[in-house]
């Protein structure tokens, strides 16, 4: 074994290398010459702790400096998660956070069809209810109208070819009387439950888009109030629209999607009548075609789901006989048939009426967050601690 610690240029002795750090120099009596130094040659070897420069072009870091590791990166998944700057609002998925069933931000028609169903998902005892009384109301109504109208029904065809045309005329008129008395109350009945229903439903979306507690005594005490005027919204807006489709279908499609939103914004904003009417108009202007897709595409989804449910209780009372067996004899359904389209009705419009409602709620936070920043508003109320950008 080599001993170390030798003289200079003794055989065998350990001398520093340039791993060390130690500029290497001839050793004495080696005639080794060095060559004169040029601007072609390189620079002669470093100090001890230099480090080489990086290759990308950075500069080297000052003495002492340790590398940190980079902050982790949030792309907003966590709630109550803000961008640095206004105009980033919308980087996150959930915007300024999601601390109820839709992000604080301008949501698109899949979180708005998704804000529907995670409310009924998260609610389902007050939202089910509520669509539960509506649609034991109106199959109620409807059992009435259809009893009534095949029990007229049969008595026509009691009139045999030996009857004069007096007596075919007022069996006729007759039926359309009875019809008209009876389908008229029950038209206006229903339109008045069904604006109290979306009144109650834009009240429980507007505590849920909050993620605050919603009950259904929560919700009355904030429609009661404004009862009389949500009736009268109701009221005109399913008169005036309805009566514009029968006339020209123009009228009746603007009327329906400008004032669409008037009573969401009558509970939530605590409005009057008129005010009602006109907020609507303000917040559909501009984006008449997207809120028209949207509560059309609603409507589609509210139909599909009420023929898938509606038919096999239908199949069972006898209705698609005909359709079935083009020979048979047609069919008038009695009372346990009626019944039994009863219990499909209130089965799918238990589900379907407070989507559809509940939709109409989100359309109208999604235009003010759109148009008046309603975000940070919500955000604010939600209990969230607003950042410096605000």
């Amino acid at each position: 074994m080599t001993e170390t610690g030798g003289a200079p240029g003794e055989e065998g002795a350990d001398t520093p290398t340039p791993s060390r750090g130690i500029p290497q120099a001839p050793t004495p009596g080696s005639g080794e010459v060095r060559p004169p130094e040029s601007h072609d040659q390189s620079p002669p070897t470093p100090p001890t702790g230099w480090q080489a420069p990086d290759p990308r072009g950075a500069q080297a870091p000052p003495p002492g400096w340790q590398p940190q590791a980079p902050p982790p990166m949030s792309y907003g998944a966590p709630q109550q998660q803000y961008a640095p700057y206004p105009q980033q609002r919308g980087f996150g998925p959930h915007g300024l956070g999601k601390p109820g069933v839709i992000a604080l931000r301008p949501l698109n028609v899949g979180d708005i069809l998704d804000g529907s169903i995670t409310a009924i998902r998260r609610y389902p005892l007050v939202i089910l209810g509520i669509g539960a009384v509506m649609a034991v109301i109106s199959a109620a109504l409807s059992f009435l109208i259809q009893r009534l109208v095949y029990s007229d029904l049969q008595g026509l065809a009691r009139i045999g070819p030996g009857s004069t045309e007096a007596e075919a005329r007022d069996a006729l008129f007759g039926t359309f009387g009875d019809l008209a008395i009876v389908a008229l109350p029950t038209a206006l009945l229903t339109t008045l439950l069904l604006t109290v229903v979306n009144g109650l439903l834009a009240a429980v979306m507007g505590r849920a888009a909050l993620g605050r507690e919603v009950t259904f005594s929560l919700a009355w005490a904030e429609v009661r109030p404004r009862l009389l005027p949500l009736l009268g919204v109701g009221l005109v807006y399913s008169i005036v629209s309805t009566i514009g489709l029968m006339l020209c279908i123009v009228p009746g499609v603007a009327a329906y999607v400008f004032w669409a939103l008037a009573s969401a914004a009558l509970v939530l904003e605590h409005g009057t009548f008129k005010q009602a009417f006109s907020r609507s108009v303000r917040l559909v202007k501009g984006s008449f075609w997207r809120v028209f897709g949207i509560l059309l595409l609603a409507g589609i989804i509210e139909y599909l789901f009420n023929s898938i449910i509606q038919v096999p209780f239908s199949l069972g009372s006898g209705v698609f006989s005909q359709v079935l067996n083009p020979s048979a004899q047609p069919v008038v359904p009695g009372t346990g048939e009626l019944l039994l389209q009863g219990v499909g009705q209130i089965i799918s419009g238990t589900i379907a009426t407070p989507f559809v409602a509940l939709v109409t709620v989100i359309v109208y936070l999604d235009q003010r967050m759109r148009r008046e920043g309603m975000d940070i508003e919500l955000a604010r109320a939600a209990g969230v601690t607003p950042p410096q950008a605000w």
